[in-house]
C-alpha cells in the first residue's frame, strides 16, 4: 500500500485572511492554535495555517520507517530540511523534493496534528 497523505500546512504573511479564506470557501473549521498558527479541521484531513514570511503549501506523508523514507529522498535528489525529530507530539522529518517544495514525512505509529 502506497503512504498517505496525513497533514497539511499552507503559510502565508498574515493568519487572519487566510483562516477567513478558507474557512469561508470549503467551510473548514479554523480555530487559533496560538504563536501564528491555527488548526484546522476539513472533516476529513486536518491541517494548519502558519503565519510566515515565505508562502507555501505543504504536505506530510505518513511512513513506516522514517529514516529509510528520509535516505529515499535525498538519494532521489531531495534535500534534507529536519532530520528526523521528536518534538514530542509526532516523530517526523522535513525533506525538500527537486522543485524546492517541502515535504514533511511523519513516523507511521504517530497521530499528526493531534
Amino acid at each position: 500500500m502506497a503512504d498517505k497523505i496525513v497533514h497539511f500546512d499552507i503559510a502565508g504573511p498574515e493568519l487572519e485572511p487566510l483562516s477567513k479564506f478558507y474557512s469561508e470557501l470549503f467551510g473548514w473549521r479554523v480555530k487559533d492554535g496560538g504563536g501564528g498558527y491555527a488548526l484546522v479541521e476539513t472533516g476529513e484531513l486536518n491541517g494548519g495555517l502558519a503565519e510566515s514570511e515565505t508562502t507555501g503549501v505543504n504536505f506530510g506523508v505518513q511512513v513506516d520507517d522514517l529514516q529509510a523514507a528520509v535516505d529515499k529522498a535525498t538519494q532521489l535528489g531531495g534535500t534534507i530540511l529536519m532530520p528526523v525529530t521528536d518534538n514530542g507530539w509526532v516523530i517526523k522529518a522535513q525533506v525538500q523534493d527537486p522543485a524546492g517544495n517541502t515535504v514533511s514525512l511523519i513516523q507511521a505509529d504517530q497521530k499528526p496534528g493531534a
